[in-house]
């Protein structure tokens, strides 16, 4: 049997490389051949740090019995939802419709044109809660596939129609009643008692949370400061290494589900930049550490999670007993630990293991260095979560714009220059003839092209980068992208589509302006044009999100929480933003109104020591009487240049 998926990018699908099943990534050859047997067609679509992948992959597909069954009456694909963004939300929006939830795994069920007619999520290998076995379902399918083609057929096209109707978006304007109003309605899903919004499972709001930080009303902070708190102090952050988990399954955030995503944290990571208090300095600190150690490639990028388990079992790296912490640190560190990190003899966790969490500051914190780093130590020698190193370009770009804030705030160069790295490489190896790739891994890069998300992410990323180094090529490289963007991704709408007109063309064309679980590929291109208009002045990507943020405008009124960085987008341009230059020589002068400048977190803000025409915000402008001076500008209106900090403040409000 031919081993399709060792030449992979992905580590998801090399994961599944050695089961018996027959697998075939998403290509047209994978669908010819499904014609050519007149069989069905299986798509499981996963990723490598998902638990539940993992146990359905062990029951299922490493099963001879099962991989049997599928090799003889079906063509099975496997596909990565994190390569494959494009292919894996239509197929959700099915598996949405057709059982009223989605998740992952997802398993579907495709005619030869790659319709639809059965989804689901993960199925057990006996009859479960009402769940019918995996090799029940798949012979059922099979079955109706032979005996029933014309309601396979009825049913696929039915479902083919849905995918394809469009929703109307009422375009309506996004103004500062409407954010006034979704502070309002996230207040009343507040979690007053824990921090967050909802109930159990609860992922972090980092989206909203940036919101929130852009509104800046003592109501808005006052929710991102609990849930920050909160968060930070719980089980869902690691006490040890800094960064945090993906969600945690109870309302308090003391029990992760344990695998370790680049998204969420370059976004909590950006919150903490912006909001720039002591508890966002200590948990930010620890998210960028967290990537430079943990996640960081070769290469220069950031790989994209770390797995929930080791050993087979779930959360084994992170939980402690009390037993594990008297090993590691002696009878009185490992008291004195156990009540500082809540490891209870009973536990939090399972089996008796407890997730650490910090619900009060140490009193000894010299003492607490001390473990935690004896910990962190000690921990470093059990067997470790799988790495998902592929590098996907909008994750990468998000990383980026979180570590040049919080390197500009805290003035550590070594975050700064592994958001230099990152660029570098997603210019070097992601920019192909002038279009972004998906993704890379190990310096190589692959062929799924990029969606909407990576053009938007990477040019925010870069646009960044300019911020911070006043190196025009970052401004050269993300106006290529928005401009790529706006030709080929643009609806008659205003809005946008995920996927690029001259894309692969799959049984329809998704479009989503809610955020999920990271950006809507909308709402990250919004902040990337907004950006860009202000340091270029081009009124086209100003236009442009305006257009597309009046789309949002119902999704906003509505459901707040799945618009929550439309919504930042939306609070910057009504803030202008400030176009602020600070030209003049380094030192302390200039550090200082830099620093008054970046605190503003909507303001664009570019420093350089003097003129630069290849940047139009800094055209034209250097020092005054040989001191350093901020050039501000809201909606390219600029006011007399300043060079005392008390100016500055004023003239920022």
């Amino acid at each position: 049997m031919p081993n399709r998926l060792a030449a992979a990018t992905s580590p998801y699908l090399l994961q599944h490389a050695s089961n018996p099943v027959d697998w075939w990534e998403w290509s047209p050859e994978a669908f010819e051949e499904a014609r050519r047997r007149n069989v069905p067609i299986l798509l499981s679509v996963g990723y490598a740090a998902c638990h539940w992948c993992h146990v359905m992959a062990h029951e299922s597909f490493e099963d001879q019995a099962t991989a049997d069954y599928l090799n003889e009456h079906y063509v099975s694909i496997k596909v990565d939802r994190e390569e494959r963004p494009d292919v894996d939300a239509i197929y959700m929006q099915a598996t949405t419709a057709m059982t009223g939830h989605g998740g992952w795994p997802m398993t579907c069920v495709l005619d030869h044109e790659g319709s639809p007619f059965f989804a689901g999520t993960y199925f057990p290998p006996q009859p479960r809660h009402g769940q019918p076995a995996f090799s029940q379902v798949l012979q059922g399918l099979s079955e109706a596939w032979v005996d029933r083609g014309h309601d396979v057929a009825r049913v696929a096209a039915n479902l083919r129609e849905h995918l394809n109707q469009q929703a109307a978006l009422v375009a309506g304007s996004v103004d500062r009643e409407v954010l006034d109003k979704a502070v309002t309605r996230l207040r009343t899903e507040f979690d007053t008692a824990n921090g967050g919004f909802g109930g159990a499972p609860k992922f972090p709001p980092s989206m909203v949370l940036e919101f929130l930080v852009r509104h800046g009303s003592s109501d808005a902070l006052a929710m991102v400061d609990a849930t920050l708190e909160a968060m930070a102090r719980g089980g869902i952050h690691d006490q040890l290494g800094g960064g945090f988990a993906r969600y945690a399954v109870d309302a308090g955030w003391v029990v992760p589900h344990f695998e370790k995503m680049l998204y969420d944290n370059a976004l909590l990571l950006r919150v903490c930049a912006d909001r720039r208090t002591p508890m966002a300095a200590w948990a930010g600190e620890g998210i960028a550490d967290f990537l430079l150690r943990e996640l960081r490639t070769d290469e220069g990028g950031f790989a994209s999670a770390l797995d929930a388990d080791s050993e087979g079992v779930e959360g084994k790296f992170y939980a402690w007993t009390p037993a594990q912490l008297l090993e590691v640190l002696g009878a009185e560190d490992g008291a004195w630990a156990a009540e500082v990190f809540t490891v209870t003899e009973t536990g939090t966790f399972e089996h008796g293991a407890s997730t650490l969490q910090l619900l009060r500051d140490p009193d000894d914190l010299d003492r607490w260095i001390d473990v935690r780093a004896r910990l962190l130590a000690a921990r470093a020698e059990r067997v470790r979560p799988e790495r998902d190193d592929k590098v996907v370009a909008a994750w990468n770009g998000l990383a980026i714009s979180g570590l040049t804030r919080l390197a500009a705030w805290l003035d550590e160069q070594r975050y700064l220059d592994a958001a230099v790295a990152a660029g570098e490489l997603l210019l070097e190896v992601h920019v192909v003839d002038g279009r972004l790739r998906r993704v890379s891994r190990d310096g190589v890069v692959g062929t799924p092209a990029g969606v909407l998300e990576d053009y938007g992410a990477v040019a925010a990323g870069f646009l960044d980068l300019l911020q911070a180094t006043g190196d025009p090529r970052w401004l050269r490289a993300a106006t290529s992208l928005l401009d790529t963007a706006l030709e080929h991704f643009r609806a008659d709408d205003g809005g946008f589509f995920d996927t690029a007109d001259d894309a692969e063309q799959l049984v329809a064309r998704p479009r989503d302006p809610s955020d999920n679980a990271s950006p809507s590929g909308l709402s990250a291109l919004l902040h990337a044009l907004v950006a860009s208009s202000a340091v270029t002045g081009d009124l086209r990507h100003r236009e442009a999100a305006e257009g597309a943020l009046a789309t949002v405008h119902a999704l906003a009124v509505r459901t707040p929480r799945f618009a929550g960085w439309s919504l930042a987008a939306a609070a910057a341009m009504l803030d202008g933003p400030h176009e602020i230059a600070v030209v003049g020589p380094a030192g302390a002068d200039r550090d200082m109104l830099v620093s008054v400048a970046r605190a503003h977190p909507t303001a664009v803000v570019v420093v350089a020591d003097g003129a630069d025409e290849e940047i139009p915000l800094l055209a034209g402008r250097g020092p005054v009487d040989g001191n350093p001076a901020a050039y501000v500008c809201r909606h390219h209106v600029c006011a007399a240049p300043v060079t005392e900090v008390q100016d500055l403040q004023d003239a920022l409000g």
